[in-house]
């Protein structure tokens, strides 16, 4: 018996990376040993004393219950803290602040609670894709605003001023920039809260990335008035080494929390606790965590540039995060055929930058989530591949 998918996942494709993941499965059952340098995903542990504190409360008896909606209050109070010491910024750990089951779920929990038919949404073109397929499951419609290499991977407020922006609801932003890496600066922060505040539009900031191989974490929250029209996701998953545990946080004005609350509570029934404890005391490390991290990833990074260099790639040494974005050579059609030439060539898969908008259909990603000798044997590869292309 066939039953019909409900109209709003008809426009909404399966995620590229599950396509691909399944294809490189096949390949590697076939002996081929994929190197995988495309997804984001931390392969270096939490710190020590975290696992401790999951191991120490999960033995205990009395945490294995329901959980509050809106996370323990030990969790929200560690985020507030972590918020004022890295960010400059002030929330009120009981109103404005609400535990996430990883920001991910964020991004679908903002545009449920918002969204319906006849709403549009503005995202990046450069963007990561769940923003778009977050809009159309809710019904909305999704208006891409492309970032270019010229400007810094900034929005152009000029051309946005030009469009028709009354159906406009939402717009999502991202700094650092994924796929790109780019910086945001305090007076684009400034431009982002007037633009929203001048057309009533929500600006949703997403921000997992401002630990990463950056000295000055930002935050679109500590621009005065941003709480009247903005909010903020930020996660676990990359700056404390958590991606599996699905642990992230949305912050903004209390009536902000309480209408996104309004979906949330209705689709989970909170974290398990010994997770959250965990949590909290992740964001109570200090700067020596993230120096430490930083020192990996920058030594990765090297390798990172000299793949990118032997693919005849050109990239921008100030770009911040887990990934590395670069221009293909113009030799390419576009970069999902020097990705699947390396992959088929070099048994090594990269990233093709036109998953994330047509704007990135000439640039290619590679993640830093991969050990040095991981990366040097992805050299190899590459090199052995390109000696066999010019001997035929």
């Amino acid at each position: 018996m066939y039953i019909e998918v409900a109209s709003r996942l008809k426009q909404t494709e399966e995620y590229y990376f599950s396509k691909k993941l399944r294809e490189i499965d096949a390949m590697n059952k076939a002996g081929a040993q994929v190197i995988n340098l495309g997804i984001g995903s931390p392969d270096l542990p939490p710190h020590p004393t975290v696992i401790q504190v999951l191991q120490e409360e999960a033995s205990k008896a009395t945490v294995h219950g329901y959980q509050n909606y809106k996370g323990a209050p030990a969790l929200r109070e560690a985020m507030a803290d972590w918020y004022a010491r890295y960010y400059g910024v002030t929330l009120d750990p009981q109103t404005e602040i609400m535990p996430l089951i990883g920001s991910k779920e964020g991004i679908v929990h903002i545009c449920m609670t918002y969204l319906q038919e006849g709403d549009q949404v503005l995202i990046p073109n450069p963007g990561y894709p769940a923003y778009s397929s977050a809009v159309k499951v809710a019904g909305a419609t999704a208006i891409p605003y492309e970032l270019k290499a010229e400007r810094n991977w900034q929005p152009d407020f000029e051309e946005l001023e030009l469009l028709d922006l009354s159906a406009v609801k939402i717009m999502w932003i991202n700094y650092p920039h994924m796929p790109t890496g780019a910086l945001a600066t305090k007076a684009l922060f400034e431009q982002l809260i007037a633009f929203g505040k001048k057309h009533q539009i929500l600006i949703c900031h997403d921000n997992p990335y401002s630990f990463i191989l950056n000295e000055h974490p930002q935050s679109i929250m500590s621009v005065d008035g941003a709480k009247e029209v903005a909010i903020e996701l930020n996660s676990l998953s990359k700056s404390s080494n958590m991606a599996g545990w699905r642990i992230g946080m949305l912050v903004g004005d209390q009536a902000r929390i309480n209408d996104v609350l309004r979906f949330k509570s209705n689709m989970d029934s909170g974290m398990f606790l010994p997770m959250q404890l965990a949590a909290a005391k992740a964001l109570q490390l200090d700067k020596s965590w993230y120096s430490e991290l930083n020192a990996v990833y920058t030594r990765r990074r090297e390798k990172v540039y000299a793949i990118m260099d032997l693919l005849g790639c050109r990239y921008d040494t100030a770009q911040v995060g887990l990934f590395v974005w670069a221009k293909i050579p113009a030799t390419y059609q576009d970069a999902y055929a020097l990705s699947d030439e390396v992959l088929y060539d070099a048994q090594v898969f990269i990233t093709p930058g036109g998953i994330f908008g047509s704007a990135g259909d000439s640039y290619i990603r590679i993640s830093l989530c991969a050990h040095e000798d991981v990366l040097d044997r992805a050299i190899a590869r590459i090199l052995d591949a390109q000696k066999e292309a010019e001997g035929e």
